[in-house]
This record gives structure tokens, C-alpha cells and sequence, in this order.
């Protein structure tokens, strides 16, 4: 076990635990084609946007409009998207 995990205090049992959850995820994932990969990113994301319209009680477009708001926040223009 690193020094890392053992500062944070994790029993032994749930290092190992969440190593295999990583290493089943991973090989889950390479197993997708990519295809399949964007497919369930897409679905992901709706579904986040589906609790956040539950928890908040705003309509799912409000809560995608406000996400797409939030991601923008801090960005900086492009100047090669303004210009002809």
C-alpha cells in the first residue's frame, strides 16, 4: 500500500476494492467500441442532467441551458471564430 493511501487512512480492504473497480471500469471501457463509447457518454450526460432537473425542480432545458452557461464561464473568445 502507498504512503499516499495510508496518510488518507483507507483500510487495506477498500485500496484493493477500489483498484479492481478501477481496473474492471477500464477494461469495460476498452472493451466499447468508440462508437459505443460516445453513445454512453451522451447518455450519462442526459442522465445528470435528469437528476439535476430532480433535485433542483427546474424543466431538464433550463438546468442544460444553465450547464451550457456555467461552461463558458471563464473562457476566452477565439479570435479566429469572430473574424471572417
Amino acid at each position: 500500500m502507498s504512503r499516499g493511501v495510508a496518510r488518507l487512512g483507507y483500510a487495506p480492504d477498500m485500496s484493493r476494492l477500489a483498484e479492481a473497480l478501477r481496473r474492471e471500469t477500464t477494461e469495460a471501457t476498452l472493451s466499447r467500441s468508440p462508437a459505443e463509447r460516445v453513445a454512453l457518454a451522451l447518455a450519462l450526460g442526459d442522465s445528470d442532467v435528469a437528476l439535476a432537473a430532480a433535485a433542483t425542480g427546474e424543466p431538464p432545458a433550463v438546468v442544460r441551458s444553465r450547464l451550457a452557461r456555467q461552461r463558458q464561464t471563464g473562457r476566452r473568445s477565439s479570435r479566429c471564430a469572430s473574424e471572417p
